[in-house]
Order: C-alpha cells, then structure tokens, then sequence
C-alpha cells in the first residue's frame, strides 16, 4: 500500500472538542427562546450542523430566533471558545506521527477561519 501525501482534517470533533460547548450553550439558547431543548437533546440533533439550518428548523415550529440569531451565535462563539476548549485526546500525537511520516497535513472546515484560529490556537494545535 502506498503512503498518503497529504491527510486532511476536519476541526470541529477531530481535532478540537468543541461540540460540548457550543451544543451546552445552543440548549441555554433555545430554552430561553422558547424551545425547551436539553444538551443532549442539541448534540443528538444539531451537532456540526449550520446555525442557519438549526434556526430552520426551530423557526419551522413557531419559535423565533430573531433575525440576527446566527450574527448574535457567531459574535459569542470567541467568547466561548476562548476558555475550555481541548484537543481531542490523542490527536497531537497523531498529527506527530503523520508529520513524522513525512506526510503533509491541512484543515479543511465548514467553520469561519477566524473560529479555528481561536479553538486550533487555544489548544496549541494552530501551526
């Protein structure tokens, strides 16, 4: 079997653990909108999925989110992401052993670039 050139990662849930925080915070959110929604209830259904789509769908049962919804989400994700985040366990040494390989690496996200700079950068996997 040949060795790979490159192996592509996704952030979110790969590299960095940050459903658990943004699923904990949307539960807060929705609850307090009118859509009573547990923790488990926002990872079971909402997890790596677009605040555009997850307002769809909450709307589409008669809540309103308001219009800046997703502008608000995105300006408190800093805030949130900027104490807790971790390093999906045993990640770094992997990448170490990619690079070690002599494979490249690269990040491929749906995420706003300015959000993997705070959660790759917290948990010192930004290089």
């Amino acid at each position: 079997m040949r060795m790979p050139k490159l192996v592509i990662f996704d952030c979110d849930g790969v590299l960095v653990d940050t459903e658990n925080l943004a699923n904990r915070r949307l539960a807060e959110w929705l609850s307090t909108a009118g859509y009573p929604a547990s923790f488990e209830y926002c990872r079971k259904n909402f997890s790596g999925r677009s605040m555009v789509s997850v307002q769809k769908e909450v709307e589409a049962t008669g809540v309103s989110l308001g219009a800046d919804f997703v502008e608000r989400w995105n300006a408190g994700l800093p805030d949130l992401f900027a104490h807790g985040v971790e390093a999906v366990p045993y990640v770094r040494e992997f990448i170490e052993a990619v690079h070690a390989a002599g494979i490249a690496t690269c990040v491929a996200s749906s995420a706003r670039v300015s959000k993997m700079h705070i959660t790759l950068g917290q948990t010192g996997l930004l290089q």
